[in-house]
C-alpha cells in the first residue's frame, strides 16, 4: 500500500531523516519505534506532506505522492492523527468530527459515522456540544483519532496515541486501534511505548538519529537484545 524510498528530510542544517526505506502492506499494523528526536514524527509528516523531503520517493497504491498537497492525502485515503492531538480547541466535539469529513459530501453517511464514533467513544457522545479545548487529555486523543477516521481512511497514520495518558485510557485507545484494524484500516503507528507498540503490530522499524537501524516482525524485535536494552527496559 505504501512504499517510502530513499527519503531525506532536513530542517535547515539538521538532517532529520537519512535514506529512509520502509513498506506498509495493506491490512498491516506497522510501528516505528525510537527515542525522542529520532525522526518518527517527521516520517509521518513527510508521508502526509506536512513537510517537504529533500529527496526520495513516497508511493501510495502505486502513485507517487511526493509533490501533492497535504489536503490531497485525505482525498486519496490517508489520514493523520498528529502528535499532541491538535484538536480545534474553540470548536465543539461535533464540529471537530464534521470537519474530519470535509472531503465527503454524503450527509447521511457523515451523520451515521459521527454517531458511530460516539458509540466507540461514549465520552465524546456525552460531550458532543462541549468545546474540544475543555476536554481532558485522554478525551482529546479520542477526538483526534475519531476525527481522522471520519474521512474513512484506508491508511491511518497515528502519532503517539498513548503519550501522557493514564493506563486505563491507553488500554481504551489501543482497543479502538485494534478494532479499526479489524475493519480493514491499515495503520502506521508511531508510539513511544515500544512494548505496547510491538505487542499490537505485525512489523516494526527502529529509527535512531534519523536512520533506520533495525526492521523485522514485531515478535522478532520484541525479543531482540538490542531493542530490549534500548527501548524495553
Amino acid at each position: 500500500m505504501l512504499e517510502v524510498k530513499n527519503l531525506y528530510v532536513n530542517y535547515g542544517a539538521i538532517k532529520a531523516l537519512i535514506d529512509i526505506n520502509l513498506v506498509v502492506n495493506e491490512g498491516e499494523i506497522v510501528t516505528l519505534i525510537g527515542a525522542n528526536g529520532a525522526g518518527k514524527s517527521t516520517t509521518l509528516r513527510a508521508i502526509s506532506r506536512l513537510v517537504n523531503p529533500v529527496k526520495g520517493q513516497i508511493v501510495y497504491k502505486g502513485q507517487d505522492i511526493m509533490r501533492l498537497r497535504p489536503d490531497r492525502m485525505v482525498s486519496l485515503g490517508i489520514a493523520h492523527s498528529p502528535e499532541g492531538r491538535r484538536v480545534l480547541a474553540r470548536q465543539t466535539v461535533l464540529t471537530n468530527l464534521e470537519l474530519g469529513a470535509y472531503t465527503r459530501s454524503d450527509r447521511l453517511g457523515i451523520k451515521a459515522d459521527i454517531e458511530r464514533q460516539f458509540l466507540i467513544f461514549p465520552r465524546l457522545g456525552e460531550r458532543r456540544h462541549q468545546l474540544a479545548g475543555t476536554l481532558s487529555g485522554g478525551e482529546q486523543q479520542m477526538l483526534a483519532i475519531a476525527r481522522a477516521v471520519m474521512s474513512r481512511p484506508k491508511l491511518l497514520l497515528l502519532d503517539e496515541p498513548s503519550l501522557g495518558l493514564a493506563p486505563q485510557i491507553v488500554r481504551e485507545i489501543f482497543s479502538v486501534i485494534r478494532q479499526l484494524h479489524e475493519e480493514e484500516v491499515t495503520i502506521l503507528l508511531v508510539e513511544q511505548n515500544a512494548r505496547l507498540a510491538l505487542d499490537n503490530a505485525h512489523r516494526g522499524y527502529v529509527l535512531e538519529a534519523g536512520q533506520l537501524t533495525l526492521t523485522g516482525n514485531a515478535s522478532e524485535l520484541i525479543n531482540d537484545e538490542r531493542v530490549k536494552k534500548a527501548y524495553l527496559g
